[in-house]
């Protein structure tokens, strides 16, 4: 039996893609394991799935002033150690990474101990773990056109980002029934990522109760980020964060207002969701949002607003214009000839393991 270990965290865009690979793992009968950081969210998103959860230390490298910044190279340098010690006991036939600072180590040890190891990058430019990664990778997958010139010749491949597929086969009406919604109104998914979004969040706020006049609105907020004034609202229904039920939730959507990270979007492309995208500003962000919104925004599959111009008007405006126009978006998404890339993954996987 292969042996492969798993690693990503951070956030939730660094977990689920290597969620979506587990069922075809498990049909050629890996024994998987994942490594990530002791609490981190990664965690609690893989224990559902019983698989061997080993937990490392992790640090964080900031492009800005931080205190955090004289100790973290030394739990990344702890958590080489621990990573490297682990490999050498597990002895993995491959290593799968989907990014995120906890990863790092894992890859980097894995090229001690010659494991080879496939990497994916989600956004159009690569992230500074995966940066720090590349030298230690057999190969690179890639979700855009635009990243291949960004990454080594000889490693790249054009996968696109593997979607848990679950995701497509939701119940509207156990969503409907979930969130206690009528079949009178048409839905608005919201969702601010794993780690929530506050400028998002209040801009829906803000416009909620004319929002209301039309449709029902599912807000994915954020940990807590929940407005408990909002509770008894009729036609809004909040969350902290939704896993099980979410297949349903999407399933129900008619349009959906999000934040732009990679896998998010990939997902709405999956699902064929028109949407309006809310990139992370420049400011807040090394700008990886924008170009992915950007990039979707041409080839028609979504409308972009950015943070710093967002009003309460264009915001209203465009969710009546992209409700109007769903359909133009969802042919366009249906016609985008999406890649199979879990199977295109796997097959990476597998030949990587066999050498």
């Amino acid at each position: 039996m292969k042996r492969i270990i798993l690693t990503g965290g951070g956030t939730a865009g660094h977990v689920t893609p290597n969620i979506a690979l587990l069922p075809r793992l498990k049909e050629l009968q890996y024994d998987i394991h994942y490594i990530g950081s002791y609490n981190g969210i990664e965690k609690d998103l893989i224990e559902p799935f019983h698989i061997p959860y080993h937990g490392i230390s992790s640090g964080k490298l900031r492009r800005y002033f931080s205190m955090k910044n004289f100790t973290d190279p030394f739990r990344v340098l702890k958590g080489f150690y621990e990573a490297n010690k682990l490999i050498k006991t597990l002895k993995p036939d491959v290593i799968f990474s989907k990014g995120g600072f906890v990863s790092v180590p894992v890859v980097m040890a894995g090229k001690r101990n010659h494991v080879p190891t496939i990497i994916h990058e989600s956004d159009i430019t690569p992230g500074l773990a995966n940066k720090l990664s590349m030298p230690s990778a057999t190969k690179i997958c890639c979700n855009f056109p635009e990243t291949l010139k960004n990454l080594p010749a000889d490693k790249a491949v054009l996968t696109g980002s593997p979607i848990r597929q679950e995701l497509l086969t939701g119940d509207k009406e156990a969503a409907r029934k979930f969130c206690h919604f009528t079949s009178q109104k048409p839905v608005i998914l919201v969702i601010g990522g794993s780690l929530g979004a506050a400028a998002v969040n209040q801009a829906v706020r803000n416009i909620l109760p004319k929002l209301l006049e039309s449709f029902q609105v599912i807000h994915l907020c954020g940990k807590g980020k929940l407005d408990e004034s909002l509770t008894r609202v009729e036609g809004y229904a909040q969350f902290e964060y939704i896993q099980k039920e979410l297949k349903d939730l999407f399933a129900l959507a008619d349009i959906v207002i999000s934040r732009a990270g990679a896998n998010a979007i990939c997902e709405l492309l999956a699902l064929r969701k028109p949407n309006i995208l809310i990139p992370l500003p420049a400011n807040a962000s090394r700008g990886d949002q924008i170009l992915n919104a950007r990039s979707f925004e041409r080839q028609g599959f979504s409308i972009v607003l950015e943070e710093e111009s967002l009003t309460d008007e264009i915001l209203l405006d465009t969710v009546h214009r992209l409700y109007q126009d769903r359909d133009t978006y969802t042919k366009a998404m249906s016609d985008s000839g999406m890649q199979n890339s879990i199977e295109t993954i796997i097959d990476l996987i597998v030949r990587a393991s066999q050498k």
